[in-house]
This record gives C-alpha cells, structure tokens and sequence, in this order.
C-alpha cells in the first residue's frame, strides 16, 4: 500500500505545504465542491476522448461509452440496457 507521502514524492517540499495548508483552510462544503468540480473534469475527459475515438458516434453512444469507463459490463447491461462489448448503442 502506498503511503500518502509517495503521491507527493515530485513536490517540492514549499508547494506541497502550501497545497496542503490550502486543504486544511477549505470548508466541509468546499471540499465536497471540489471532489465534485474533479469528477467532472475527469467525465470530460474521458468524454473528449470517446468523441476523438468514435468521431462518428451519436450523443447517446458517446455517453454510453463514456459510462463504460467508469462502471463495469454487468453494470451498464443492468442500468443502461447497453452491452459495451456488443457497441451498439
């Protein structure tokens, strides 16, 4: 298991305390927005990619594969109704 000091070995000690003092400023509600603001970031991502991949595919297809990222095949099969290894969307 990784230790929370190994994600930071490439910081330099300066920035790493003022990231961390920054953390510990934030409100219960500021830190919940910014979980939420990453999570959109990292749904926009994978998205873009999608859209890059599957430059022809509908609005629908790319969010069906875009939610494939995230959840696993008997997942989308039991929400979406969608098999990503059948790609139809």
């Amino acid at each position: 298991m990784q230790r929370f000091i190994d994600y930071y070995r490439d910081t330099d000690a300066k920035a790493l305390e003022v990231f961390l003092d920054l953390q510990r400023k934030m409100t219960g509600p500021e830190k919940i927005a910014a979980v939420f603001q990453m999570n959109e970031m990292l749904w926009e991502l994978a998205e873009s990619s999608v859209r890059q991949q599957y430059a022809e595919a509908c609005d629908r297809e790319v969010f069906l594969r875009t939610a494939a990222r995230f959840h696993d095949r008997e997942t989308m099969k039991r929400v979406y109704g969608w098999d990503p290894d059948r790609a139809n969307p």
